[in-house]
């Protein structure tokens, strides 16, 4: 693992050029497998931010980056993803080792940004409005689809590259300019993704990126000069999003927390079932927004279900990130892990049993990591803490139904509406549970699974607006109607005064 005398820079990406802060010191960021420091991340503010959105500002308002054709754009967008692939390997490894994730994993999320840049390469050629001629002989109107102007990123700490590439290249593919705020936890790769945005042509100031904690993430969502900011996080951050943009009532997307339940009927394919429950809670450690932690499972099978799912999870092997047989890597940080443990510990007092896992790794390779045993806690009733919040971890809680209504009814009774799964060979119980539930997405004997041209986002708490998708591409844009009367008629605009 890196030692702290090479631990990479992280620098501030401004008018196409790497810079550092005027003043602040960098902060060090610790590997969540070893706890060594792998990397210095140049801590901006207000000052760094301000200089970001000028840049934007000028190449949004100047510049030729929304004026080129949806096909210039394209061209660029592709030759991004080309050269994503070409840094797969580099990438894969800064997001394993900073997330702590599964190599394999990792490069997955590296495949999946490529072909995120490529979708939205092919959007930017479609940007289109309407015309309407049914009002009247004399009058057409348009309706004309633009950029929304300056766009402010924020990007999360647990899929650095994949959900920077589920916003940037739909932005730029609007003709918008950018300005990318990752997590200070997990900035390497958006370091290098800017690096080859450059390469691909795309001009200088389109986009930026500021790095630091959440006093850049601030200062970006409060600047007048930023017109939407899309973000990704959890639900109380949200809520200061939201609070932090009212000074110039600036568009929001917001991608918030998850809470899903994987619902499993009688008469599903009760082992491809197990094995998609098994992934869907500790896929990326769990520390994912579409983790399905709860399990709501059909009484009739569920003693014999639930054994076979403790006995998959027991047989993970958690590791070292980059170790190829990794299944379960680190959390991110020991204040998460805290978090983590803090709901298995307590969930005897709401009558649930811990079946399998839940205990901390501390021995040989694990001594300095955040290690956890992945955990399957059955017997969980719905006002507990574990069922009604977002563990974010490798931990499923187990209950019991006996019918549809009350497995919607379960699903149902939390505060988010991300994601669910249902599984059942039946059409009418698939479609029935899926209008059923309030989510914005619902996987229908899959689990985390879903291609690029799908929109993804909440109900309820879980957000507002949607990524990827035609969707996605135009939550980036405004509509704009213009009103054409052609031909003269004498008095239709004459204020008669009197007679």
């Amino acid at each position: 693992m890196t030692s702290t005398t090479t631990a990479r820079p992280v620098q501030h990406f401004v008018g196409g050029e790497f810079i550092d802060s005027a003043d602040a010191a960098p902060i060090d960021r610790h590997a969540p497998a070893t706890d060594e420091i792998i990397s210095l991340v140049q801590a901006g503010g207000a000052p760094e931010v301000a200089l970001a959105v000028a840049a934007a500002r000028t190449a949004f308002d100047e510049g030729p980056w929304p004026r080129m054709t949806g096909l210039e754009r394209s061209v660029r967008l592709s030759r991004v993803a080309d050269l994503i692939d070409a840094h797969a390997a580099e990438l894969a490894a800064l997001d394993a080792e900073e997330v702590g994730k599964p190599i394999r994993l990792a490069e997955g999320d590296i495949g999946g940004a490529a072909g995120l840049w490529r979708y939205a390469a092919s959007l930017a050629t479609t940007m289109s409005g309407s015309t309407y001629t049914n009002n009247g002989p004399d009058f057409t109107g348009l309706v004309l689809r633009e950029p929304v102007g300056v766009v402010g990123l924020i990007v999360p700490w647990n899929f650095p590259a994949l959900i920077l590439s589920q916003k940037l290249p739909f932005a730029l593919a609007a003709g918008c300019t950018a300005i990318v705020k990752p997590s200070e936890l997990t900035s390497s790769s958006a370091q290098l993704i800017m690096r080859l945005t450059i390469e691909a042509g795309i001009p200088a100031g389109v986009i930026g990126m500021v790095a630091g904690d959440g006093r850049a993430g601030q200062a970006l969502t409060e600047s007048a000069g930023v017109d939407l900011v899309s973000f990704t996080g959890s639900t109380a951050t949200g809520r200061r999003v939201i609070a932090a943009s009212t000074g110039n009532i600036k568009k929001l997307s917001l991608e918030l927390g998850g809470n899903a339940a994987n619902v499993v009927f009688a008469d599903a394919d009760l082992e491809d079932a197990a094995a998609g429950v098994v992934f869907g809670v500790n896929f990326n450690n769990g520390e994912c927004c579409v983790s399905q932690p709860r399990l709501l499972v059909e009484r009739s099978v569920a003693d014999d279900f639930v054994r076979e799912v403790a006995r998959q999870t027991a047989l993970l092997k958690v590791g070292q990130p980059m170790e190829r047989s990794t299944d379960v890597g680190a959390l991110i940080h020991a204040g998460h892990l805290g978090k983590v443990t803090s709901y298995i510990d307590g969930a005897a007092r709401f009558g649930g049993e811990v079946i399998t896992g839940g205990t901390r790794l501390t021995d040989g390779a694990f001594a300095r990591g955040q290690f956890i045993s992945p955990t399957v806690i059955d017997r969980v009733v719905p006002d507990a803490p574990a069922f009604q919040d977002e563990v974010f971890g490798p931990v499923l809680t187990v209950t019991r139904f006996d019918s549809r209504d009350e497995a919607i009814r379960l699903a149902n009774n939390v505060p988010y509406g991300l994601a669910n799964s249902v599984w059942s060979q039946s059409i009418d119980t698939v479609l029935e549970v899926a209008k059923g539930l309030k989510s914005g997405t619902v996987y229908a004997n899959t689990t985390i699974d879903a291609p690029p041209q799908m929109p993804f986002g909440g109900y309820k708490a879980s957000g507002v607006g949607r990524e990827m998708g035609q969707a996605g591409f135009e939550e980036f844009t405004e509509l704009k109607s213009v009103n054409i009367r052609t031909g003269k008629r004498a008095g239709t605009f004459a204020i008669r005064v009197g007679d």
